[in-house]
């Protein structure tokens, strides 16, 4: 299995949703990297679009290959937000964050009026959580924050170790919004929507990777069936 052609597979059967004169949100991690590429070869053959990108590495890449950009104080609404993502269940709540832009990926996506995230086949999951959880908390109070973090998840039904998010170097990982990120090893989580509302009222958690009612259609490359198109 090549899991990066059908990751590009995944992003060209989103590409075909795209209609000129858009307002896009731009993803951010691997495939989404891949839709911006083709996203470019089309603005290069005339397609009139501009784009929102939901982190600085994503801004630097369309930047570079010539797709026209605009910010969400100029365009508070768009159109259709293409992504990535860690894990999708069927009801389409999904796990984002992995590539640690979760803050900015939900407030592009929660300013548009569609949300599609394409996926290889391996991201298909019956119940979310054997992915990491991403948590995205302030810097001040991180050791309060993350106890409250993992006594709300094993409140929840899914305990588990909530782990600072490190760089190779050994370094806090720091997001564009300047926070760190925990890592929350839950394994199995049995209501995705209740654990998202319980994170939100700890003082110190900025975000979390549960994105709960944005996504409208998953898009799945899949080797044997081909591409899977799983609307909400």
């Amino acid at each position: 299995m090549d899991i990066e052609k059908l990751k590009r597979a995944a992003a060209a059967r989103a590409l075909d949703m795209v209609q000129p004169g858009m307002k896009l949100g731009l993803g951010t991690g691997s495939t989404a990297k891949h839709f911006v590429e083709l996203l470019a070869e089309r603005v290069q053959g005339g397609l009139s679009i501009v784009g929102v990108p939901t982190s600085e590495v994503t801004r630097l890449q369309a930047e570079s290959l010539g797709v026209p950009l605009t910010t969400l104080e100029e365009t508070p609404e768009l159109d259709l937000t293409i992504d990535g993502a860690d894990e999708i269940a069927p009801d389409l709540s999904v796990i984002k964050g992995g590539g640690g832009a979760l803050l900015r990926e939900k407030i592009v996506a929660a300013a548009s009026a569609r949300m599609i995230v394409i996926a290889d086949v391996t991201k298909w999951v019956q119940v979310l959580g054997r992915f990491l959880l991403p948590v995205e908390v302030n810097v001040f109070g991180f050791a309060a924050t993350r106890h409250a973090v993992e006594k709300a998840a094993a409140e929840m039904g899914c305990p588990g170790p909530a782990l600072l998010r490190r760089t190779k170097e050994g370094h806090p990982f720091v997001t564009d919004g300047g926070h760190w990120i925990l890592d929350a090893a839950l394994e199995r989580i049995p209501d995705p929507a209740a654990l998202a509302a319980r994170l939100c009222q700890i003082p110190g958690v900025v975000e979390h990777g549960l994105f709960i009612g944005l996504v409208t259609t998953a898009i799945l490359a899949d080797p044997a069936t081909g591409i899977r198109v799983i609307d909400k």
